[in-house]
């Protein structure tokens, strides 16, 4: 039977790239020069702290950040700026959390919309993924454009597609 597993994982070298690419373009940005501008990538917990002289600054960082990465191909869902940035003396730090891997809860959300679809589809929770199967390719598809349509606030990948 036909099957594919629905994801939602960051490509840790495409992280590194957009952190890197950041980091060169504010060092070159005239509104921040002579700044303090630190961007750290913790890879092991997917998470990216910046460090700015005000809130300003803080807010056209994680913007250009957002944007970089964007064209390295990660989504702009990817990131968790929800946290508000804290002023630490002079400096405004902030955590930006990067989300990898699918939690359980919008695993069952991804479950439930597709059970509620009415398409003649299975869908499970393994771990970090739900595998979709069915017995037509075309309905498989159809799962996956209506994930894409649904605007489930996380980012989504599907792979291993099977026959």
């Amino acid at each position: 039977m036909p099957s594919f597993d629905i994801v939602s994982k960051v490509d840790a070298q495409a992280l590194e790239n957009a952190v890197n690419v950041t980091t060169k373009e504010i060092t070159n940005r005239f509104d921040f020069k002579g700044s303090h501008v630190l961007i750290n990538l913790d890879k092991k917990e997917f998470q990216i702290k910046l460090e700015t002289d005000d809130d300003m600054k803080m807010g056209q960082l994680v913007d250009v950040l957002i944007n970089r990465a964007n064209k390295q191909g990660i989504s702009p869902e990817a990131f968790d700026t929800s946290k508000q940035g804290a002023q630490s003396g002079k400096t405004w730090k902030k955590e930006v959390k990067v989300r990898n891997g699918l939690p359980q809860e919008d695993a069952k959300k991804i479950v439930k919309l597709i059970k509620d679809s009415g398409m003649k589809v299975q869908a499970s929770i393994n771990d970090d993924l739900v595998r979709v199967t069915g017995k037509k390719i075309d309905d498989l598809q159809g799962v996956i454009q209506l994930c894409k349509t649904a605007n489930l606030g996380i980012p989504l990948q599907y792979v291993n597609m099977r026959d």
